[in-house]
């Protein structure tokens, strides 16, 4: 049984997903780089967080990317599969430390 080819718009939807964790870790270091000069209100701890997400993020990035090439998927599945738990640390990151930010919003 031949495996389904990629269309265009397999292809786009991987390259969709790099670009939006692009932008939500650059938001992210963007936040933490001005909370860590006194311009950005981050809670405490945010030095540790940045630090202690990574490793678990990456294993499981890995992991899925690992189990979804070994099953034989197409590259923009493995690819799909290693930018998801990226983007889901990334994307609550990006949330917590912008609603920090508003007026009455809550501290972490």
């Amino acid at each position: 049984m031949a495996r389904k080819k990629a269309t265009p718009v397999d292809l786009w939807r991987a390259w969709a997903g790099l670009g939006m964790l692009a932008f939500e870790a650059n938001a992210v270091v963007g936040m933490r780089v001005m909370g860590m000069n006194g311009l950005w209100p981050v809670g405490k701890g945010e030095d540790k967080k940045m630090l202690s997400e990574k490793p678990p993020a990456f294993a499981k990035a890995s992991l899925a990317a690992a189990k979804k090439a070994a099953a034989g998927g197409r590259p923009d599945q493995v690819v799909a599969a290693a930018v998801k738990p990226l983007a889901t640390v990334a994307r609550a990151n990006r949330k917590r430390l912008a609603r920090n930010a508003v007026p009455g919003g809550r501290k972490s």
